[in-house]
């Protein structure tokens, strides 16, 4: 590795891990004491396999977060660490490698680092098939990640039939209709729009837009049931507004997916108003939930604007559902009509 490279590689190993483990280290580093008994050997094993798992932990957390914020380069010295500290733990044959070795095949393919990611994924690949009762969650990134692989080589049918194993272990994990789904029909529709096949990319992007408008939606709707019971009005205070509905890993996915299905959308050669209105408005209830309530009121206006001149089944009470439930919330009776960015309360037909 030449000089220049190895410095840039320890900077960010440094910024991305040893800050947060440096200290943690030093009892590993340090010799084991000598004891005079074997109870006490056995109590110093224990104290370093705790210690160990406790940063194979520390750092796969470390590792994943920087894959969700798209740092893929800080991503790779975290995860090697997590993969070094499981190994000791559970040695070189365990299924417990899996995460690690998914996660670096990942950062890999986000750096366009091809032949990286196929050897991180045949390690992973080959932990798998020597574990028994290997969860559908694991098996279901695993494939995720080998279709991706293969797309960015270019080998279409290899993509599409990995990630149809995909979508099958997560529907197994999780339910047909799940947002984890999504994942493997976005990749799939994306193999799909590279082969100009776009009936089906189109179908597929849909198929996206409906699983994450319907989760969304559900969650909606619940909060939306407490304004029907003067009981609950006020059972959420302004502190309490659910941002944590969803998790690091989902808010990464939806923003991705939909931000993208809404560019292929607004840039189609024929743009369908009804799908784009769908997609904004899935995006509002998004922004919504992650409490970025400004970016929330741009979407519902603009999914308003686009409603006046098509109709799209459901998407009009929907918004009122959202209104509604905006500004029954503390924060909303603090700012002005023109600051909050909400519609007036007599605007359209319905008088919200």
């Amino acid at each position: 590795m030449p000089a220049s490279s190895e410095v840039e590689h320890q900077n960010a190993d440094w910024v991305s891990v040893h800050e947060k483990i440096c200290q943690l280290l030093i009892p590993l580093r340090t010799v084991l004491p000598f004891y005079d008994s074997e109870k006490k050997r056995q109590h110093g094993r224990e104290q370093k396999i705790s210690r160990e798992k406790f940063l194979a932990e520390l750092t796969h957390k470390a590792a994943q977060k920087f894959l969700f914020e798209g740092k893929h380069e800080d991503a790779i010295p975290a995860a090697l660490h997590s993969l070094k500290f499981t190994i000791s733990v559970h040695g070189w044959n365990s299924g417990e490698l899996v995460p690690a070795y998914l996660m670096l095949a990942e950062a890999s393919l986000g750096l366009g680092h091809l032949s990286q990611a196929e050897e991180y994924l045949s390690q992973a690949q080959w932990s798998v098939l020597k574990t028994t009762n290997c969860s559908n969650i694991i098996q279901s990134k695993l494939y995720r990640n080998l279709g991706l692989l293969y797309a960015a080589k270019g080998n279409f049918e290899e993509a599409l039939y990995y990630l149809a194993n995909d979508i099958y272990h997560a529907s197994c994990a999780f339910g047909t209709n799940d947002v984890a789904v999504s994942g493997g029909y976005f990749h799939m529709a994306d193999v799909f729009f590279r082969q100009n096949r776009m009936d089906v990319a189109n179908s597929l992007y849909t198929e996206v837009t409906e699983i994450w408008y319907n989760h969304f939606s559900r969650l909606i709707d619940h909060q939306f049931q407490s304004l029907l019971s003067p009981a609950e009005i006020n059972v959420l205070p302004e502190e309490e507004i659910p941002g944590d509905l969803l998790d690091e890993s989902q808010q990464s996915e939806a923003t991705q997916m939909l931000n993208a299905i809404l560019d292929l959308r607004e840039q189609a050669p024929k743009p369908q108003p009804d799908k784009i209105a769908k997609v904004v408005f899935t995006l509002a209830m998004f922004h919504y939930l992650i409490v970025d309530i400004p970016k929330a009121h741009e979407l519902i206006k603009r999914t308003l604007s686009i409603i006046k001149t098509v109709q799209v089944e459901g998407l009009e009470d929907a918004v009122h559902r959202l209104v509604k439930l905006i500004k029954s919330k503390p924060f909303y009776a603090k700012c002005e009509p023109s600051q909050c960015g909400l519609p007036n309360p007599a605007f359209g037909q319905r008088g919200w």
